[in-house]
C-alpha cells in the first residue's frame, strides 16, 4: 500500500513538473530568441572578420581575438570612451541625479496645482519619443530659425556644431530626469516625519535636515538611481539623432561609434567585438555599484 501511495505520489511530483515546464516553455522561448541567440551571435560575429559587403560578407573568416585588439589600440575608441565617460557623469550621474533630486525636494510643500504642473512638464520630456524629441530640439537649435537664437537674439550660432557635447548632455538631462524626480518623490514621501521634525526641534536647518535626516534614509533610493541612471545612459543611443556623433568625432559616444563601425562603415565583427567591450564595461560599473550599495548596508546594519 506505502509503495503504491509512494509511486502515485512520484507520478503527480512528475506531472506538475511538466505542467510547470510547459507553462515556463514560452517565456524560455522568448529569452531564448530575443537575447540568449543575439548574444552568441554577437559573441560569434566579434571572432570574425564580418563585413556587410565584400568578400568577406559572403564568406567571412575567423580571426579570435584580432578585432579586440584592434579596437583597444584605437585612438578613436579611447576617445569615444572618454566622451563617454563625460557624457555619463555630466548628464546621468550629476545632471539628472541632482535635478530629479531638487525638483523632487523643492515640490515637497509647493501647492497641488504646482506640483501637477512641474510633474506633467518633466513627465512629458520622458515619455516623448527619442525621434520626436531629437526633432524638437534640432528646431530648437537650428542656426537659421531656431527657437533658442530667436530669444537669446544669437541669430547665426550653432549650438550644435560649436558646441556638440554641451548640446547633447542638456538634451539628455532634459529627456531623462523625470525618473530620478519620480523614484526620489517616493524615497522622499518615505522619510519619517517624526524624525525631520526632531532635526527642526533641535534647531536643524534645511541643509542640516538633508545632510543627517534625508541623505541617510534614501541612501539606498540613491545608488539604485545612480545605477540605474549610469547605466542608462551609457548605453542611449538618442545623441546620434542630434549630432551623428559630430562635428569631427566631438559628440561621438560609444553607442555612436558601434553604429558608424558596424553599419556606415560595414564592419559588423569589429562593431560585435566593440559592443562586448561596452558590455564589459556595464558589468564592471555594476558590479561597482553593487558592492559600494552592500557596504552602505553593512554599515547601516552596525
Amino acid at each position: 500500500m506505502s509503495e503504491a501511495r509512494t509511486r502515485r505520489a512520484d507520478d503527480v511530483a512528475g506531472l506538475g513538473r511538466w505542467r510547470a515546464g510547459a507553462f515556463v516553455a514560452p517565456a524560455l522561448a522568448v529569452i531564448g530568441l530575443f537575447l540568449v541567440f543575439p548574444a552568441v551571435w554577437t559573441l560569434y560575429l566579434g571572432l570574425t572578420n564580418y563585413r556587410l559587403t565584400g568578400l568577406a560578407a559572403a564568406e567571412p573568416e575567423f580571426v579570435g581575438l584580432e578585432n579586440y585588439a584592434t579596437a583597444l589600440s584605437d585612438p578613436d575608441f579611447w576617445r569615444s570612451l572618454w566622451l563617454t565617460l563625460i557624457f555619463v557623469l555630466l548628464s546621468g550621474v550629476v545632471g539628472q541625479t541632482l535635478l530629479g533630486f531638487s525638483i523632487a525636494w523643492a515640490l515637497r510643500r509647493a501647492p497641488r496645482a504646482v506640483r501637477t504642473v512641474v510633474e506633467t512638464l518633466v513627465l512629458a520630456a520622458w515619455v516623448i519619443p527619442a525621434s520626436v524629441a531629437s526633432f524638437l530640439w534640432l528646431a530648437l537649435l537650428d542656426r537659421r530659425g531656431g527657437s533658442l537664437n530667436a530669444m537669446l537674439g544669437t541669430e547665426g550660432a550653432a549650438w550644435l556644431i560649436d558646441h556638440p557635447m554641451a548640446s547633447i548632455i542638456v538634451f539628455n538631462v532634459w529627456v531623462g530626469t523625470a525618473f530620478s524626480m519620480l523614484l526620489f518623490s517616493s524615497a522622499l514621501a518615505a522619510v519619517p516625519p517624526s524624525q525631520l521634525e526632531s532635526a527642526r526641534m533641535v534647531g536643524a536647518g534645511g541643509w542640516a535636515q538633508l545632510r543627517d535626516v534625508v541623505l541617510p534614509n534614501i541612501r539606498g533610493h540613491l545608488l539604485t538611481n545612480t545605477l540605474l541612471i549610469t547605466l542608462w545612459t551609457f548605453n542611449t543611443f538618442t545623441p546620434y539623432l542630434l549630432t551623428a556623433g559630430g562635428p569631427r568625432g566631438e559628440s561621438e559616444i560609444l553607442a555612436a561609434y558601434i553604429y558608424t563601425t558596424a553599419i556606415p562603415g560595414g564592419q559588423l565583427g569589429m562593431g560585435a567585438a566593440i559592443s562586448l567591450i561596452m558590455l564589459t564595461i556595464n558589468l564592471v560599473i555594476a558590479l561597482g555599484y553593487l558592492r559600494v550599495a552592500r557596504a552602505a548596508e553593512g554599515g547601516s546594519k552596525r
